[in-house]
């Protein structure tokens, strides 16, 4: 099969987008029942879930699913990898949102591999997850919400089987705590990464947010991963793999596209500046670097939340 398929879950919605036209039903249907089951579990918004009953201190992780522990030694060794900017327990509670949702999508992603597709996207509220490409001789392109002036897209980001999240105060406001102070980060607006897989993408996300512009460096450090900020203030940075200046063979930058009304025409994916490192920073130096990823100004801007284009 190939289409587009929309499923709310986890209070947001996913989409699913299949290029490939061989893939069996079943395969979509297994991705779907997955992302319902790992919110069932880890949902802080049910009082039934394991991660509730967990937290508070209704049950052990013994009871719970195995998948409960591996997600709380996984926080683990991103407590380890970000020098304290990314905790489970960062608001006080225990609360691993900000890696669930970027692990159940790539989870949910290799389903669709597994039953043979090579082209798809998996969009969770803009977590995305990119195999191969659109169609052949094109990359998949992400538009990346200005979160100082709605409606618009600061930038574009195009590559193949890659992973962008997205940490932020466009939606949510200043809700991202610094784990080290116990205060709302505030540095920066925005700050989206670019990386091979969505659940390290999305917690490095989560994490240099709350760094700020010391994030910059600390990504430079990570191989196979990039980085696109705006600042509280309005500048904007990217690491070196996104900049103008790049060597000829590394992925390009251009600003031009910043100020675009969004809704122009479908063409890319955007990403809203939503709230959002498998193992510890070694594994993460040994993790293969994403396939050309850049930051393009041709592509046109649709609405934000549209899904990935035709």
């Amino acid at each position: 099969m190939s289409g587009r398929h929309v499923e709310p879950c986890m209070g947001t919605v996913f989409s699913f987008d299949l290029r490939d036209p061989d893939i069996p039903p079943a395969a979509l249907g297994e991705a779907v029942a997955w992302l319902h089951w790992v919110d069932a579990t880890f949902s802080l918004y049910r009082a039934g879930s394991d991660i509730s009953r967990l937290g508070r201190g209704d049950i052990r992780v013994a009871a719970c699913a195995p998948e409960v522990q591996e997600i709380l030694d996984l926080c683990e060794r991103l407590r380890e990898a970000t020098g304290g900017y990314f905790s489970a327990y960062a608001s006080g509670v225990l609360d691993p949102s900000g890696v669930v949702k970027g692990w159940a999508v790539e989870r949910a992603a290799g389903m669709l591999r597994a039953a043979g597709s090579r082209n798809h996207s998996v969009n969770g509220g803009g977590d995305l997850q990119l195999a191969g490409g659109p169609e052949p001789g094109r990359r998949w392109r992400v538009g990346i919400a200005d979160p100082l002036r709605p409606g618009t897209v600061a930038t574009v980001i195009a590559g193949r089987d890659m992973a962008v999240a997205t940490s932020g105060t466009g939606e949510r406001g200043a809700h991202i705590i610094d784990p080290r102070t116990g205060l709302p980060a505030g540095g920066l607006a925005s700050i989206t990464v670019v990386g091979p897989r969505l659940t390290m993408v999305d917690a490095y996300a989560t994490a240099a947010f709350a760094m700020g512009d010391a994030a910059r460096d600390w990504i430079e450090a990570l191989p196979g991963h990039e980085a696109y900020a705006v600042t509280a203030d309005g500048r904007t940075w990217a690491t070196s793999g996104l900049r103008p200046d790049a060597p000829a063979q590394s992925p390009t930058m251009s600003t031009s596209v910043a100020g675009h009304r969004a809704g122009a025409a479908a063409g890319c994916a955007t990403r809203t500046a939503a709230s959002r490192a498998s193992s510890a920073t070694q594994a993460a130096k040994t993790t293969p670097a994403v396939r050309s990823p850049s930051i393009c100004a041709h592509a046109p801007i649709p609405t934000t939340g549209t899904e990935i284009p035709t």
